[in-house]
Formats: structure tokens, sequence, C-alpha cells
């Protein structure tokens, strides 16, 4: 069983490296406090809300 399950494992793991330096070379990492900003900033400015009218009470006759 070790005979399979050896290759499998280098194999798999050469297949993670492999990625990794992937995403090394096209500059996955280059930056990372830029990315997590734009995740929480606003899209558009917000807008003032207009005050709220007051609305008086009608006399009763």
């Amino acid at each position: 069983m070790l005979v399979y399950l050896v290759p499998l494992a280098l194999g798999l793991g050469l297949v993670g490296l492999v990625g990794f330096l992937w995403s090394l070379k096209s500059g996955q990492y280059d930056d990372l406090e830029g990315a997590a900003w734009r995740a929480i900033a606003d899209d558009e400015p917000a807008q003032e809300v207009p005050p709220a009218v007051q609305v008086k009470p009608m006399a009763s006759s």
C-alpha cells in the first residue's frame, strides 16, 4: 500500500509547490494591505439625510 501512497503524497506536494511558486511569480502577494482596505472601503460617499419634517397635531373642534 505504501508503494501507492508515497508517490501520491509526493506528487500532491509537488503540485502544491508549483501552485505556490506560480502565485509568487504572478504577483498574488504584492499588495496585501491594499486588498484589506479595498474590502472595507465605501464605494461612494454617504449622502446627507434631509432633516425630518415636523408634523403639528391638528386642533380638535
